[in-house]
């Protein structure tokens, strides 16, 4: 592993920074192109700065896939979470084979090491800084909403972890829970060992190197890792349950015939879990592209938000999105539903907090973000991390682009105003 890190800080940045949705944006900014450019133009975007070598090639696979409006059984789901996470499933699982063969053994073994060390760079140290920082905001916070967060569940119900509602979104396919077809496909492990490998050594998700991976194996969108994290950080499946939001952003069942779906619908799934306290959580994943163009059209996804109360909003690689004009929609909704937005200066500008309305806690160190992104430089960053009265306060785990403990930063904004209508 120390080679491969080794190697990985000599890449170019532009290799190495791709998002928990992979968007970001190299145009210029001029109303033309506003109405344009949209999530996936800038997950495009950033893909077309890669080296053709850096891109795995895809491979042909003929596995059946499982049908995604099916509910799933909840037995199995939770095996399928522990077999890829490698963790041994249950004694009487149809899985149990699979997982005595050499070939997991190995991989078993490997991942037991990976998330050892991630624990302690990370999990343990982030964990008592939240516990301590984030104490008043924990006890405040039932509903945690994660925009551009890709299969993220590992990193919020760490920063999170007495919420009972996590609400992510990004770009990715719902995805399904992989047949046992896929699980015996031998690329399998190696994918997931390859994919995993920067979140667990940089806390982001490189995802378009990640998607063909996957989808090489049959893992097609986010609910197999979101279902990964879940078994790696203690919880237990409950219940899987496809779900849409309709036109109105109204919660419903997937239809089982799918030519019915409502175009104007957002896919999603819902996870029920048991924390290792006991607690129920509830985890929602929609596949949503949250630009104002898409949000036009489609804006299923921020009327459900509205009207899920008081949020607790986290935000981290978000690839500068909510400092564009034209991702204006989902940035408005933050700040006028938020009690407490955490995020690092990916997040939302300062310029677009309202004064007198939110105190600021900083953390760590800001300095510019990385090259790929120069432009998002903030100024009024600058000197709130120079103020010698207010100093920021240590953050002992990195995060983010500036992916390194002692390049990286977070910001608390507590409202300090009534929440708007």
């Amino acid at each position: 592993m120390s080679l491969r890190t080794a190697a990985f800080r000599l890449l170019p940045a532009a290799l190495l920074l791709l998002s928990a949705c992979s968007e970001s944006n190299t145009r210029t900014e001029t109303a033309t192109s506003t109405k344009e450019e949209t999530m996936a133009t800038t997950a495009d975007a950033i893909d077309s700065t890669k080296s053709p070598a850096a891109t795995p090639a895809k491979t042909a696979v003929t596995t059946s896939r499982p049908n995604r409006l099916t509910a799933p059984d909840t037995a199995y789901a939770q095996d399928v979470a522990l077999f890829l996470g490698g963790l041994q499933p249950s004694q009487h699982s149809d899985l149990a084979a699979l997982a005595a063969t050499p070939a997991w053994q190995a991989f078993a073994k490997d991942q037991d090491k990976s998330w050892d060390k991630y624990r302690a760079t990370h999990t343990a140290r982030m964990t008592q800084w939240a516990d301590t920082e984030l104490d008043s905001v924990h006890a405040s916070s039932p509903t945690i909403f994660y925009p551009f967060s890709g299969p993220d569940f590992l990193n919020v119900v760490t920063m999170f972890p007495t919420s009972q509602t996590y609400v992510l979104m990004g770009l990715e396919p719902v995805g399904s829970i992989p047949a046992r077809t896929s699980l015996e496909n031998p690329k399998l492990l190696p994918a997931v060992k390859t994919s995993l490998w920067s979140v667990l050594n940089f806390s982001f998700f490189r995802t378009n190197d990640m998607a063909v991976d996957l989808k090489s194996v049959e893992l097609d969108g986010a609910l197999p890792l979101m279902m990964l994290f879940a078994a790696r950080t203690g919880n237990q499946i409950t219940a899987i349950r496809p779900v849409q939001l309709d036109a109105a952003g109204q919660l419903q069942d997937a239809p089982k015939d799918t030519t019915r779906i409502d175009p104007k619908s957002i896919p999603g799934v819902e996870m029920k879990l048991r924390d290792p306290n006991g607690q129920p959580k509830t985890v929602y994943y929609f596949s949503a592209d949250l630009s104002d163009w898409k949000l036009t059209s489609k804006s299923a996804p921020l009327e459900f938000v509205r009207h899920l109360g008081p949020l607790t909003t986290y935000v981290k690689s978000a690839t500068y999105l909510m400092h564009k004009s034209y991702f204006n929609k989902v940035r408005r909704t933050v700040l006028r539903r938020s009690r407490y937005i955490l995020q690092d200066d990916s997040g939302i500008a300062m310029k677009y907090f309202q004064k007198g309305a939110w105190q600021f806690n900083y953390y760590g160190t800001y300095r510019r973000p990385i090259n790929l992104f120069a432009k998002q430089y903030q100024p009024e960053l600058t000197a709130a991390y120079h103020d010698s009265i207010h100093p920021p306060k240590p953050l002992p785990f990195g995060t983010g682009y500036n992916w390194r403990q002692t390049d990286s930063n977070l910001m608390l904004a507590i409202r300090q105003v009534p929440l708007a209508d």
